[in-house]
């Protein structure tokens, strides 16, 4: 895998294109975490040739921008969350619960109703397409087992900690199919860990290690406050942060630039590769390469420049196509300007 200093990489999401996915259902609501089958609009018969077309688009952009990492852009997925999390035995999703969302905001969620396990390799033919379309380093994302749990209801276990180690279960043999198939880097996605810190303390760090167990490769997990265009107002510091340099996990994902991160909080992950947020996804501005480089310059006060790596703050799914083609551009020339400040690209 390539030694490139400072690597690019999307944090998961890329803008699905108007012809695959209906924007105002879309924009409607918050992401969902039961199915949104009718976001879809090709037919049912051609939704997966679709998919795979989209994919592509998402796949050219990010190599013509120079990333680093690429993968999927998620253009495959009505959530970050349902894609995986549905595809379970064990779950109930035509008949939902409801439990608080993040925000407190009752939420549709899958009822637990039985053991969870995975049937199948959900993401395996979707890495085994992009391994046959790049040569470049690919990254997948997948939920994470607190996050998962968090958004279900559980009429099985009873026990939170069971729950969460279930979802732990079948992620790791997930990853595992995901690796044998072409995937380099791993991330999963866990912002419930930021929403419930109390509950992180207890059992955070056993989900991560429990899903990451036996993982080799470059593994990161994604740490946010929210989608920019659900979450408005971010606070301006985690309440679950520091914590995370006791995981398996190489790498943490957060959010930096729309809730200007003091980066010193860097110096609390001494252990950890940090993959830093220097794209601001609360605006259609789209960056400078030097006010990427500013914001790297930033974190580079507080950890090496072989422990960094720059991305979005978050899945830029919101976005227009445009738009973030636009700051994916300024992403990588933001990295390249420290490289070259390094005098050295690796």
């Amino acid at each position: 895998m390539t030694e490139t200093l400072i690597p690019t990489m999307l944090v998961g999401s890329y803008p699905q294109p108007a012809w695959l996915v209906d924007k105002d259902k879309l924009l409607g609501s918050g992401p969902p975490r039961v199915r949104m089958k009718d976001v879809w609009r090709p037919p049912e018969e051609l939704v997966d040739e679709a998919m795979e077309d989209a994919t592509l688009i998402a796949l050219r952009d990010q190599e013509r921008a120079g990333v680093t990492f690429v993968g999927d852009g998620e253009v495959r997925r009505e959530s970050y969350f349902n894609h995986f999390a549905n595809a379970l035995e064990g779950i109930d999703i035509d008949n939902p619960g409801t439990v608080p969302g993040r925000t407190g905001k009752p939420t549709l969620v899958p009822r637990v109703t039985g053991p969870i396990r995975r049937t199948r390799a959900v993401q395996a033919r979707e890495v085994e397409f992009l391994r046959g379309q790049t040569d470049r380093p690919l990254k997948i994302t997948l939920p994470g087992a607190f996050t998962m749990a968090k958004m279900a209801l559980d009429e099985f276990y009873g026990d939170q900690g069971k729950l969460i180690d279930a979802y732990a279960d079948v992620l790791n043999a997930e990853i595992r199919d995901l690796k044998a198939a072409g995937a380099d880097v791993i991330q999963i996605d866990e912002p419930h860990m930021q929403a419930h810190p109390e509950e992180a303390s207890r059992y955070g760090i056993g989900a991560i290690d429990r899903a990451l167990d036996g993982i080799g490769g470059l593994t990161i997990v994604h740490m946010c406050f929210g989608y920019a265009y659900v979450v408005k107002d971010k606070p301006s510091g985690y309440s679950f942060l520091p914590e995370l340099d006791a995981c398996s996990a190489d790498a943490i994902s957060i959010e930096a630039a729309q809730p200007k991160l003091d980066p010193a909080i860097l110096e609390k992950l001494p252990s950890k590769k940090i993959v830093y947020g220097v794209i601001d996804l609360g605006t259609d501005e789209v960056e400078t390469a030097e006010l990427v480089a500013e914001r790297l310059r930033g974190a580079l006060k507080h950890i090496p420049a072989e422990r960094l790596m720059a991305a979005p703050d978050c899945g830029m799914k919101y976005l227009s196509r445009a738009v973030a083609y636009g700051k994916l551009k300024a992403l990588e020339a933001g990295a390249a300007l420290i490289r070259a400040e390094t005098g050295r690209s690796s």
